[in-house]
């Protein structure tokens, strides 16, 4: 009962938009990291002014995510995603335009608000772009794309691409949406939910909520929250706590690029453990194997090569599973509320990426050495793992009785 993408023809094509719209989202969430070593001097930035402006972007990002995925079910996924592209186009060319604190923070939130309605939008067009015996397998390859942005970033940062001119990457990062958003536009179906089927805002909540739905929804929650809380610790910390090992600061953002990397390797590992007619056991070991990553993280001494290899490792372990996440909300709900369903879930991942950060912070200001960090990780993971594997098996139950 809705505008299909063909998987034959249109499928692959959706699918092509969707992953380059993803690296555009990946590289626009490490800007802010990537140009604040000068742009902090430029406008005399204390420490915490410079917490603020990241964490204007995600505050942006909750907002946006629960936006984006109303969007996507009552106006389609097409418009949902070219409205949320452009937003972080505009905004964050504007980045490079601001003249005082206060417009900085600002258009970073705005900025936050387009980059999080996206990624909903972004996990239902690759989801149903396909049949559904491959839908793990093209959310990830989606998904892919935010890591392999994030590489891109990282690699401009290393190698000092954009000059002593932090103004350049968010102008780069702005109009590589907007070019973008009109091809979209033309060539991907509305994936639009017809009008008799369009939920309320109260009508889908309760249909989320609807007692068939419950745990389900609870258990997705639980695991992009932990999920994300531990993804996003890494990103903003990993390259500090490898430092205060005795690495060099060029060779942690080494490790860094590796990390991302390794997680567009690991991404499309989980979409295929996702795909398999049996999933549960191969993501159960996903996790472990994840947990196991952080834990030899945590345990090698401070030697580059090792940390290299350690780095890429977790990077694919941890976005692997995540990949397997991103993958399995859309499948937790039917069409006519999927977007929203999906836009919550991811909503309440932000919120674990807003946890994570402050978590370590609060673990270092206590005493803990970088491997107390990531051994804190671990039973997190393990967690998230547990009710990432309770939601495939009342899955696999679901479809057992269908």
């Amino acid at each position: 009962m809705q505008t299909n993408i063909d998987h034959r023809s249109g499928g692959r094509q959706a699918l092509s938009l969707a992953f380059l719209a993803a690296v555009i989202e990946g590289f626009d969430l490490q800007a802010a990291g990537v140009a604040v070593p000068k742009l902090a001097p430029a406008f005399g930035l204390t420490p915490q002014q410079i917490g603020f402006f990241f964490s204007a972007a995600t505050f942006g990002l909750i907002f946006g995510a629960l936006a984006g995925g109303r969007i996507a079910d009552g106006w389609g996924r097409r418009t949902g995603l070219v409205l949320s592209l452009v937003t972080f186009g505009i905004f964050s060319v504007a980045t490079a335009f601001v003249s005082s604190f206060e417009q900085l923070v600002v258009m970073r939130f705005l900025t936050g608000v387009g980059l999080g309605g996206a990624l909903p939008n972004l996990v239902n067009i690759a989801a149903e772009s396909t049949d559904p015996a491959r839908r793990g397998r093209a959310v990830a390859i989606m998904y892919a794309g935010v890591p392999l942005g994030g590489a891109v970033a990282s690699g401009v940062a290393m190698l000092g691409l954009h000059g002593d001119d932090w103004h350049s990457i968010f102008v780069v990062g702005g109009v590589m949406p907007l070019i973008l958003a009109p091809f979209i536009h033309n060539l991907l179906p509305p994936l639009r939910v017809l009008k008799s089927e369009v939920k309320t805002v109260s009508g889908a909540v309760s249909r989320i909520f609807a007692p068939q739905t419950l745990i389900t929804t609870t258990a997705l929650w639980v695991s992009f929250f932990l999920g994300l809380l531990v993804v996003y610790l890494l990103l903003n910390w990993m390259p500090q706590l490898l430092v205060a090992r005795g690495l060099a600061r060029n060779e942690a953002s080494f490790v860094q690029i590796l990390f991302n990397l390794g997680g567009v390797v690991g991404s499309l590992i989980g979409g295929r453990m996702l795909d398999q007619k049996n999933p549960v056991m191969p993501v159960a070991l996903g996790f472990a194997a994840a947990a196991g990553a952080l834990l030899m993280l945590g345990l090698l001494p401070a030697n580059f090569g090792l940390t290299l290899v350690a780095g890429a490792l977790v990077g694919g372990a941890i976005l692997c599973v995540q990949a397997i996440l991103y993958g399995v909300a859309p499948q937790c709900y039917p069409f006519e509320i999927r977007g929203t369903g999906v836009g919550v879930a991811v909503a309440v991942g932000r919120l674990g990426s807003i946890a994570g950060p402050l978590l370590a912070g609060f673990l270092v200001a206590g005493g803990s050495t970088p491997s107390d960090v990531m051994f804190a990780l671990v039973p997190i993971t393990l967690l998230a793992g547990l009710t990432t594997v309770l939601l495939l098996v009342r899955r696999e139950r679901s479809l057992q009785m269908a």
